[in-house]
């Protein structure tokens, strides 16, 4: 990179390699109620799905990848309460937010009991292979914290996002609907 300035070279002076260039921000996500620090070009990527860190970077994989282009609703996760296609959204977007998986709900959860308990007749249960099941009550626990009491109606527009490939749609509207009533009994607390 030279330059002739009146007769004679002179050389243009180079940014410093490494001068003036900042490090990449850690990227900070607090998961299941623990805070982890991800450091960008060593534990995450740009292009790197939420999806991914949880189940890759954490061991989290009760959060299940089928389809990840958000057709499925299978890698479903709750992100500051808000239900959220993990596949869809990318893992540095995550910062500073708080992420629920179905690791992070208490084994007594009125979603979790519900859909474990489901077999009316007349309706089935509402898991049979279960990969969709962490999707599905995911979706539900959102449904369930935004809106207590929902309607069957409410209950079908909310979950259908997620996709039950062994068709144990009936039992699953009717897992959320006892939550519902599980939660009404407890004071309104999940």
């Amino acid at each position: 990179m030279a330059t002739v300035e009146k007769g004679r070279a002179r050389r243009r002076k180079r940014p410093a390699q490494g001068r003036g260039a900042r490090a990449p921000s850690p990227v900070c996500i607090t998961i299941n109620g623990r805070q982890h620090t991800f450091l960008p070009g060593r534990d995450i990527a740009p292009n790197m799905t939420l999806a991914y860190l949880l189940r890759e970077g954490v061991g989290l994989t009760g959060l299940k990848v089928s389809c990840d282009e958000g057709a499925c609703g299978a890698c479903t996760v709750l992100m500051d309460g808000r239900a959220v296609l993990s596949c869809m959204i990318l893992a540095v977007e995550a910062g500073g937010h708080e992420v629920t998986t179905i690791e992070g709900l208490p084994a007594d959860d009125p979603v979790i009991e519900a859909f474990a308990g489901q077999c009316g007749p007349g309706y089935g249960t509402a898991l049979q292979c279960g990969y969709c099941t962490p999707g599905f009550v995911m979706s539900s626990v959102a449904l369930l914290g935004e809106n207590p009491s929902p309607t069957l109606e409410e209950v079908k527009e909310a979950l259908s996002g997620n996709i039950c490939r062994c068709g144990c749609y009936a039992g699953i509207a009717q897992a959320v609907l006892h939550a519902s009533e599980k939660i009404a009994a407890r004071g309104g607390a999940r």
